[in-house]
């Protein structure tokens, strides 16, 4: 299922549900869990893609603190480098988080 494209590197696709029936042509409903019981189970198949790979490589949405209002708050994890650089006579750091 898609999900969000808030930023660069979120997750595009988040867990796997099995299909429960074809509806129409282009559309298939979803056997959706209680965390997303708000969205609506039906989708369209380009918001949908087949899974490869192990299930150990798929992004799970416990991870992923998914709210109610289906939308997810970014924790910074580490600082990986600083610097500072001169832009326009200001001093603005930029800063690489995990």
């Amino acid at each position: 299922m898609m999900f969000g494209k808030k930023g660069k590197l979120s997750p595009r696709y988040v867990g796997r549900y099995k299909i429960l029936k074809r509806i129409g042509k282009v559309a298939y409903e979803l056997d959706l869990p209680n965390d997303l019981a708000s969205t609506h189970p039906v989708f369209h198949v380009s918001l949908l893609k087949e899974c490869f790979g192990y299930p150990t490589s798929i992004f799970h949405l416990k991870g992923l603190g998914v709210k109610k209002n289906i939308s997810y708050e970014e924790v910074p994890i580490e600082s990986l480098d600083r610097q500072v650089k001169e832009l326009r006579n200001k001093e603005v750091a930029f800063v690489k988080v995990l």
